[in-house]
């Protein structure tokens, strides 16, 4: 069964401006001139290139069946508590090895085993944003009466106890009155003054206590920031524990209010009530930051829970971002709970697909830093940053990400100090890095020389990748190396056999893209056209030669060289191809297929 893995040319936004499609293609039907012929092999292989194998931002151990064994065995002993970490711990595992479902299994095992609210949040939302896509399949459960709960918002509040009615009792030796009245400007609020003490020890001690206040009738409030209407919801509440009908910004007042006189009960039913009106994007936006502010939980949660239920678009708003990266410790640990580093790997996880260079990512990665509770989450938050960093060319400041999740234990670390080595003329400091790794590792692993072919030419390069393909087959840089090298040797059956050999059993786009080179090199369109329109299927954006060139616009020019299929041509085409388990072949009807359904219906996106 073949393997998907998607390339990174599928978000690649270039322009067309310094290529020329239709002249490459000129070029393999021998339409140009004598002269400009005679240069068509140095032309083909200038277009054919291979990039250097990326430096993947996930966690690679040494040993992923000892790690994974660890984890299990952790699972069986560790505290309650523990066990949604350890079920991230195995979701980022199984994300370096390219397992989807096996890390959707994961995070739904975080989002089971959670024991706050907070967890529950996090890990139903990561989840809910994994499976986008899923929807259809989400409606048809739910008629059946399936329907999973982590795509439900929770009520936060809910799940926190709620504040219990204050039990203390007023002694009194001397003569107090019952009422007090607190002025405010020309308003006066008439309160009973017991139930109003026990609002708070601050109030109790001025009602009751030494200060002067205890002696008076009348207490003005003017100085203190507060509404009359304000202090009447707040006399209110001291009689029936309840706020009922009270508005927004009434609310927001009165917790600003219980807030400064630390009135825990009063604040609490702010909070749920506050909580209960978050329902929309603008509403969270409004109200994060009051609620982080005043230190209000329920409220932070709830907000949070709005953005993590609206995710990616909602780290499009920089609102939002704003919102969840200038926070301090204190206020995460508000708005998250114990799930602060569950947080910021969620919300790193869903910004590194939309740009990984973004300085929205490189801020929630160094959040996954900040809160990293071992050296286990240490070591992937280091490594992604420092793979940010490269992207972003700051060498520097990625060379000691590297170089502190190299240090931790996370040997795979090492690729990107041998890229930055590179980068600034130490080419040798790579090879020699490479080569220090490999001989301090048993059994070494296929990256290791896969890695350190970059860093060697000739006979050295091809011995490191054949070493690279025997201790790993799935790594897909040396078969594309060996391909395309064959082609410029003029050899393009051998190139072929090489490049067939990893698209036997994994499905890859950059080889599909190799592949289709090769074909044009062969005069063989309708080969090519097949490969192009497989990849269109598995990602309609796709990209060629590094991102200049939309392979829409190359399946075009290509489809011009090939005979049309009618409908029945297609159907009968789908029968051969799954009759015959070909699934490049069977991806290409279903392309074709496609386009004959969307230009039909005037659509033209797939033509």
């Amino acid at each position: 069964m073949r393997t998907f893995y998607p390339s990174d040319s599928c978000s690649k936004e270039s322009h067309l401006d310094s290529l020329n499609p239709q002249s490459w293609l000129q070029v393999e039907r021998g339409k140009l001139s004598s002269s400009a012929s005679s240069s068509a092999p140095l032309c083909r292989e200038s277009f054919i290139k291979v990039p250097e194998p990326q430096i993947l931002p996930h966690y690679k151990p040494l040993d992923y069946v000892e790690v994974l064994s660890q984890i299990h065995e952790e699972l069986e002993s560790c505290s309650l508590q523990e066990r949604s970490s350890l079920y991230l711990l195995q979701y980022q595992v199984f994300r370096g090895l390219g397992e989807t479902k096996l890390r959707q299994r994961s995070l739904r095992s975080a989002w089971q085993e959670a024991t706050t609210v907070h967890e529950k949040v996090v890990f139903g939302s990561w989840l809910r944003y994994e499976k986008q896509g899923e929807e259809v399949i989400a409606e048809l459960l739910s008629s059946c009466g399936k329907y999973s709960e982590e795509f439900v918002p929770l009520d936060i509040g809910s799940y926190l106890p709620v504040m219990p009615p204050d039990a203390a009792s007023v002694k009194v030796k001397r003569c107090i009155s019952r009422n007090v009245v607190f002025k405010i400007g020309e308003e006066r609020v008439a309160c009973d003054r017991k139930r109003f003490a026990t609002l708070s020890a601050p109030f109790h001690a001025m009602l009751y206590g030494s200060f002067t206040e205890a002696l008076l009738d009348e207490i003005d409030m003017s100085e203190n920031h507060v509404s009359p209407s304000a202090m009447r919801v707040v006399r209110d509440f001291s009689v029936t524990d309840v706020l009922i009908g009270v508005s927004k910004n009434l609310l927001l007042e009165v917790l600003v209010f219980a807030n400064k006189f630390c009135c825990e009960r009063l604040k609490d039913a702010c909070d749920r009530e506050l909580a209960s009106l978050v329902s929309s994007m603008e509403c969270a936006i409004e109200l994060i930051d009051f609620a982080l502010e005043e230190s209000s939980p329920i409220l932070a949660a709830s907000c949070l829970q709005v953005f993590l239920y609206e995710l990616p678009d909602s780290l499009t708003d920089e609102r939002v971002v704003e919102a969840l990266t200038r926070v301090n410790r204190s206020q995460v640990s508000t708005m998250a709970g114990r799930a602060s580093f569950s947080l910021y790997s969620c919300l790193t996880e869903v910004s590194m697909r939309l740009d990984p260079r973004s300085d929205r990512t490189l801020l929630f990665l160094e959040k996954v830093v900040e809160f990293a509770e071992n050296d286990r989450q240490r070591v992937i938050g280091f490594h992604l940053l420092g793979c940010t960093r490269l992207l972003r060319k700051e060498y520097r400041d990625a060379e000691e990400a590297f170089d502190t999740a190299f240090n931790l234990g996370h040997v795979y670390s090492a690729t990107g100090l041998a890229r930055i080595g590179y980068i600034k003329g130490h080419k040798l400091w790579g090879y020699e890095k490479l080569t220090s790794v490999i001989s301090s590792v048993s059994p070494p692993l296929g990256w290791m020389y896969q890695e350190r072919s970059l860093y060697c030419e000739g006979d050295k390069k091809l011995e490191d990748l054949e070493k690279a393909t025997e201790l790993d087959p799935t790594l897909t840089y040396p078969y594309m190396y060996r391909a395309v090298k064959l082609m410029s040797e003029q050899n393009a059956e051998a190139a072929l056999e090489e490049i067939n050999r990893i698209l036997g059993f994994k499905l890859a786009l950059e080889c599909l893209e190799i592949r289709f080179c090769l074909y044009l090199g062969m005069d063989d369109y309708e080969a090519a056209l097949r490969d192009i329109q497989a990849a269109l299927t598995l990602c309609p954006d796709y990209r060629m030669f590094d991102g200049k060139v939309a392979a829409r616009q190359l399946r075009t020019l290509v489809y011009e060289h090939v005979e049309s299929w009618t409908t029945a041509d297609c159907w009968m085409q789908l029968y051969e191809k799954w009759s015959n388990v070909d699934d490049i072949g069977s991806l290409s009807v279903i392309y074709q297929m496609l386009v004959k359904v969307f230009s039909t219906s005037g659509n033209r996106c797939f033509s």
